[in-house]
């Protein structure tokens, strides 16, 4: 299992490594990162990542470039949140269509209720005003 801050640092090795076709070091990727860490916490970090197979080192003084199992994993968490926003957009579309149909039968309720009392006038008035609300 990787930490937050290994996941953040795969995550933009995986990303570099994509837009440059280049091994990356950990030096690029304090940069890029902009973590509170020192250089040393990203090498060990880096080599953690390694051991649990996600990253590996052309050769001794090269960077770190992704493994399949990186890529796997990166893939995973893309799918994942894109799932998740499609799960958090459907939700707005049901509470939003939830709110409209309250409204309608608010309204219907209102109608029912000058129906009852025999308030011709408000009848056509609550009629008008749902016309003019449906045709935007």
């Amino acid at each position: 299992m990787i930490s937050e801050r290994q996941e953040k640092l795969l995550d933009f090795l995986i990303r570099e490594y994509i837009a440059t076709a280049e091994p990356v070091s950990s030096l690029a990727l304090k940069k890029i990162i902009n973590l509170d860490v020192c250089g040393a916490t990203i090498r060990n970090d880096l080599q953690a990542l390694t051991e649990e197979g996600y990253i590996k080192q052309p050769h001794t003084s090269a960077g770190r470039i992704p493994t399949e199992k990186a890529y796997k994993h990166f893939a995973e968490r893309i799918k994942k949140q894109r799932e998740n926003e499609f799960e958090n957009f459907i939700f707005r579309q049901i509470k939003f269509a939830h709110e409209e149909m309250a409204k309608e039968m608010e309204m219907m309720q209102e109608l029912m209720h000058n129906l009852e009392n025999d308030n011709l006038f408000e009848i056509l008035t609550t009629i008008e005003i749902w016309h003019k609300k449906n045709q935007n």
